[in-house]
Formats: structure tokens, C-alpha cells, sequence
């Protein structure tokens, strides 16, 4: 299996650190710390397709790529 792409952010408005999936629509989660983050939304993302494979939906592909800055000197 192909792995996608997760983004962790702090919420200020949360005060939480934030993980989302951007492939897999509304697949985020929150937790105290970075680690706890991710550690939810890997479960979150398990969650996720077992529904969508019960459900007969299908699977996305992993296509999400951030864009990168260079800052330049």
C-alpha cells in the first residue's frame, strides 16, 4: 500500500497540534503533542478506509505533494 501524505500543525484556536490526511476527505485528528497527533490520525486513517472498503467506496490514491519553499540566502 501506498502511504499518503499528513500534515501537523499547532491550532492556536485549538491549542492543540492537528494531523490531517489531505487525500482522504475529513480524515484529521488532534492531540497534545506532534507524536500524539500523528499516533491519532494513523488510527484515523485505519478507521477510514476499513469504512470506505465496507461501504464499497472507492480508495483514493495517494496524489497529495506540499509545495516546498527555498528560501534563498
Amino acid at each position: 500500500m501506498k502511504d499518503y501524505h499528513i500534515n501537523i500543525f499547532y491550532s492556536e484556536e485549538d491549542g492543540e497540534y492537528i494531523a490531517d490526511i489531505p487525500d482522504l476527505k475529513y480524515c484529521s485528528a488532534s492531540g497534545a503533542t506532534p507524536e500524539e497527533a500523528l499516533h491519532e490520525v494513523l488510527v484515523a486513517k485505519a478507521l477510514w478506509l476499513e469504512a470506505a472498503q465496507a461501504a464499497d467506496k472507492p480508495i483514493p490514491e495517494p496524489r497529495y505533494r506540499p509545495v516546498l519553499y527555498q528560501i534563498s540566502a
